[in-house]
């Protein structure tokens, strides 16, 4: 794709501010989880994991190398898996206490997979050796 790359940037950036936004609603604790705040710190701050693995794949899509677009496949194939595992434990439910999702949740869904998308179709221009 031509615009792989600004796609992929583009969606790791959201992904960091997704981090900053509410994730869940818990009506029992009358509170909003984001990416680093949960009571009592019981989910851990997956922020950090995430905005990680989002600079590094920004860094990836920039570099114009082959092994920089293959390595950039499993940094976000790995984003995915976190971003998946933080969409199940944060919308659980507990003791019959359903949380209720917030913008950033899906946020961090749609845009992991955004940047999956791109990471597999990178816009690389390959020399030819023949002559």
């Amino acid at each position: 794709m031509k615009y792989s790359n600004l796609i992929g940037i583009t969606a790791a950036i959201v992904l960091i501010v997704a981090c900053f936004v509410p994730w869940a609603y818990y009506p029992d604790i009358n509170k909003n989880f984001t990416g680093f705040f949960s009571e009592g710190n019981n989910y851990g701050k997956p922020g950090k994991v995430i905005i990680f693995f989002s600079i590094i794949a920004i860094a990836f899509f920039i570099i114009p190398k082959v092994w920089a677009k293959r390595s950039n496949i499993l940094v976000t194939a790995t984003t995915v898996a976190y971003c998946i595992k933080c969409y199940i434990l944060f919308t659980s439910c507990y003791s019959g206490i359903c949380p209720e999702k917030k913008v950033g949740i899906i946020l961090i869904l749609i845009c992991s997979i955004l940047i999956l998308i791109a990471a597999v179709s990178p816009d690389l221009k390959l020399k030819n050796d023949k002559k």
